[in-house]
């Protein structure tokens, strides 16, 4: 079996826009996989195609060892776009391997270890400028089932925060927190926003509202700033969406910069170099709970990864809170419900999904729908676009 037609497919997704990839195989076979990059998503098509097409046609799909090896090799200068591209055909492959031989992808991948995959909301609070307005929201997430809310309450902050930010930020926290009660976990989202020194007191300031994490309080790469800010601010933290090597992850372990790893499956090189991130991250006592802000796809995959690995924690969800014709794209697979992951199709070959061409024909690619999240207009763009 060999790999005879390397093809993509975007939908428009309101905020963003969905990159996906199949692969076709000589005896019929397809795999599909995940590239979307926010905002980057014409750069990542134009590099599947210009670069990466040629290396996987003619390949086994069963080589994906050596396949994603030299592909992260080749690509020389690194970084998201490249290891973006490389993690959806690595997606796609297993996607074919699980269907060549009649199994879910979790299956080949260890196996069943979780019976229950817990969620978050991430998302919920499109539509919220004020306390009060968060707070609403957030009494609506929780009536959908969720136990764990994920949000940012920081406006457009950078590297360092106003008193009247600080405290504006604090409101939030405390009339989310008042509205959903102790039992509820509360991920707070810096975004890489703060220097290590206003990341630190900020945190600090969040003790009476027992945050489950305080998420990328600073730059992605700024790892020693990290373990800084963890020794310093006595508060779980969450890290490593926006890191792509396995090197990166690494050295982020042997610092103890968190007590959580976000490794995102479809941008840090695939299935198979999570989970070799998860078993690194488990010799130093850390667990890992994927990131995924993108589309269904890359949601599946992660599901797969989540129900394999033994030191997963919890999974990040937008699904609930994404444009009405998400399901659409994939035939009408959602797997949430009352706030958890059900894993469904856990029996059907490969990822358990296929793409719905018609659907995603009917929500063409939009150039640049969403502004920089040190934009004004993120809030007003955010909070209006994801409830339409």
């Amino acid at each position: 079996m060999k790999i005879v037609r390397f093809e993509t497919l975007m939908a428009n997704a309101g905020l963003r826009n969905y990159l996906f990839i199949r692969l076709h195989t000589d005896n019929g076979l397809t795999g599909i996989g995940e590239a979307s990059l926010e905002w980057q998503e014409k750069t990542v098509q134009t590099l599947a195609h210009e670069w990466l097409e040629d290396r996987v046609v003619g390949c086994d799909p069963f080589d994906i060892e050596r396949l994603v090896d030299e592909l992260i090799r080749d690509q020389y200068q690194g970084g998201a776009t490249a290891l973006t591209a490389i993690s959806a055909v690595e997606i796609a492959l297993w996607d074919i391997v699980g269907k060549a031989c009649g199994q879910p992808v979790y299956k080949l991948l260890g196996g069943r270890y979780h019976r229950r995959i817990p969620a978050y909301a991430n998302g919920w609070y499109g539509g919220a400028h004020t306390p009060a307005e968060y707070a609403e929201r957030a009494r609506e997430a929780i009536g959908r089932g969720y136990r764990g809310l994920k949000f940012d309450p920081f406006g457009v902050a950078w590297k360092s925060l106003t008193e009247d930010e600080a405290d504006e930020a604090l409101a939030i926290v405390a009339a989310v927190r008042e509205t959903v009660g102790e039992r509820v976990r509360l991920y707070v989202e810096f975004h890489g926003r703060l220097a290590a020194g206003d990341a630190t007191r900020f945190i600090r300031a969040l003790e009476p509202y027992h945050v489950a994490w305080c998420e990328e309080p600073v730059a992605p790469e700024a790892v020693e700033l990290l373990a800084e800010v963890r020794r310093d601010a006595h508060c779980p933290i969450a890290a490593g969406e926006r890191l792509y090597m396995l090197a990166d992850f690494h050295r982020m372990f042997q610092l103890r910069a968190v007590d959580v790893v976000q490794m995102d499956v479809s941008h840090c090189g695939g299935l198979l170099m999570s989970k070799k991130i998860a078993a690194l991250a488990s010799a130093y006592d850390i667990r890992v709970s994927p990131h995924v802000s993108i589309g269904p796809v890359a949601l599946a995959a992660a599901l797969h990864f989540d129900v394999s690995t033994p030191n997963f924690q919890v999974q990040e969800n937008f699904s609930d809170f994404d444009v009405p014709w998400r399901s659409a794209l994939v035939r009408g697979w959602n797997p949430v419900q009352d706030g958890a992951f059900t894993f469904p199709n856990s029996d059907a070959p490969g990822l358990g999904l296929e793409l719905d061409d018609n659907a995603i024909a009917d929500h063409p690619y939009i150039q640049n729908p969403f502004p920089s999240l040190w934009d004004a207009d993120w809030i007003t763009d955010f909070k209006q676009d994801e409830r339409e």
